[in-house]
């Protein structure tokens, strides 16, 4: 019988996921763990319900970039008032107090804009050292440095 079925949301079995993202390239962990969250790794994925797993990333600051990015990628943003234009590189936000954002932006930008790109980033959990507050959760961990020699930066 050849039919498709479509996941429920009462169906949907949620497992946790950690990533320890030292060394790691920032776009492909971005992309591994944006898959995760969407649940685009398992055989019954249905885009329109939140299938995907809890993602728990651990040592954020120390993701790795590739080539001149860190100097030469700038993030703006406007204050409201007029000549208000600020920008930082991403560089000195890896240098700041939330290096976790840089990480949290990268999955968000991948992550199939509106109200369910809002619901599956509630499930990922960045931090920006090794602690994390989600040990009873038991999560499963991920080698992402493994899956393609790309993967990791020296």
């Amino acid at each position: 019988m050849k039919t498709t079925l479509s996941l429920k949301p009462a169906e949907v079995k949620k497992d946790w996921v950690l990533i320890d993202a030292e060394g790691l390239v920032l776009g492909r962990v971005a992309v591994i763990i944006a898959n995760r969250l969407r649940g685009k790794h398992k055989p019954q994925f249905t885009p329109h319900v939140d299938c995907g797993d809890n993602v728990v990333v651990i040592n954020a600051a120390k993701v790795q970039l590739t080539g001149n990015k860190a100097d030469r990628t700038m993030f703006y943003w406007h204050t409201g008032f007029a000549g208000g234009i600020r920008g930082r590189t991403l560089r000195q936000r890896l240098d700041s107090a939330h290096p976790e954002a840089v990480l949290e932006k990268a999955v968000e930008r991948m992550i199939t804009r509106g109200p369910l790109q809002r619901l599956q980033m509630k499930h990922l959990h960045v931090y920006r050292d090794a602690t994390h507050p989600h040990e009873g959760q038991a999560p499963v961990a991920l080698d992402v440095a493994a899956l393609n020699p790309k993967n990791k930066r020296v």
